[in-house]
């Protein structure tokens, strides 16, 4: 297969001529992506650069990350290209590791794949407790969004896709900045895609980082939260009404049914006085606690219903 890298450079001229450096002979073409860069990054890469796989590509705007990987995304799609790897030009993301990231969709067993660095306790050395911490969160929420449930380490940028799986996606619809790879993830499992994480090490060699978690917090939270809905009613209302939504359907329902009643008889007895009878809080109990089975089940039902057949192989054989 013909394998590409993307690389986004933004304010990366002193790591990522060692990051083009790097790049194994498995790859036939390198998109170096100057996205509106202040440091003027893709003239240092054609001035400096003397690998002829390398194609520079410029934003005439600054997009965020997910804009210059989309940019690459595109060209890689015209040049014929079978597989896209994105990695950083910041030098966090070692070259060595693309055989590893490409391997499964070569072998017809994932159509994306992306780095995980919460797979072997070693690799967590180098990472800053406040970033595991938000990591391990994330990748929770990230679970509960995106529908897949084997997958930690959302936000890593380490990826590989087949380009076959590229055209099903709507390109232009996807997140553009730091919430780009989260919604991959999301829009991938909307067409059935399969994923597979791939082990790697945390690499942090102190440059700084450009997210300010407490300003891009309350907006992940809030797009996770879209995202989830988004795709509990395409998936279990409208392409499918399955066990899953009768387990979802009947769960918040009597969950509300159980919340609205003992809320209501909690404020007519703090009004009047009267202690609840233990048949009251019976009748509130009960449909709360069934509620909550049944929503438990459909967390269930979804975690079983994780893609499990790659599209890749069949998309790449239609005409």
């Amino acid at each position: 297969m013909r394998i590409a890298v993307a690389i986004p450079c933004y304010k990366v001229t002193q790591h990522v001529l060692g990051v083009i450096d790097a790049t194994g002979p498995e790859v036939e073409a390198i998109y170096a992506v100057d996205d509106a860069c202040p440091d003027g990054s893709g003239r240092f890469i054609e001035q400096n650069n003397r690998d002829p796989r390398v194609r520079v590509l410029y934003n005439p705007q600054n997009l965020g990350v997910g804009g210059a990987v989309v940019t690459a995304y595109k060209a890689a799609i015209v040049d014929g290209m079978d597989i896209v790897v994105k990695i950083d030009g910041d030098g966090q993301m070692n070259p060595a590791l693309i055989p590893q990231f490409v391997r499964a969709i070569q072998q017809g067993k994932a159509d994306y794949t992306k780095g995980n660095r919460f797979y072997r306790p070693e690799s967590l050395r180098g990472m800053p407790p406040v970033r595991l911490v938000g990591n391990a969160a994330l990748s929770f929420i990230n679970k509960l969004s995106t529908g897949y449930w084997p997958i930690m380490d959302p936000t890593n940028g380490y990826t590989a896709i087949h380009t076959a799986v590229l055209r099903e996606l709507p390109l232009d619809k996807l997140e553009r900045r730091y919430f780009f790879e989260s919604d991959m993830l999301y829009r991938l499992n909307t067409i059935r895609a399969v994923v597979h994480d791939v082990p790697m090490d945390a690499v942090y060699a102190g440059e700084q980082s450009h997210l300010k978690v407490s300003r891009v917090l309350p907006e992940f939270l809030l797009k996770h939260v879209q995202r989830f809905f988004r795709r509990y009613v395409y998936v279990y209302l409208l392409r499918d009404f399955n066990l899953g939504s009768v387990y979802s359907l009947f769960g918040a329902l009597l969950c509300m049914v159980g919340l609205v009643f003992g809320i209501s008889r909690w404020v007519h007895g703090m009004v009047t006085g009267a202690p609840a009878t233990s048949g009251t809080v019976m009748l509130a109990a009960l449909p709360l606690l069934v509620g909550i089975q049944l929503l438990i089940a459909f967390l269930h039902h979804d975690v079983s219903n994780v893609p499990t057949e790659p599209l890749a192989p069949d998309l790449a054989d239609t005409p």
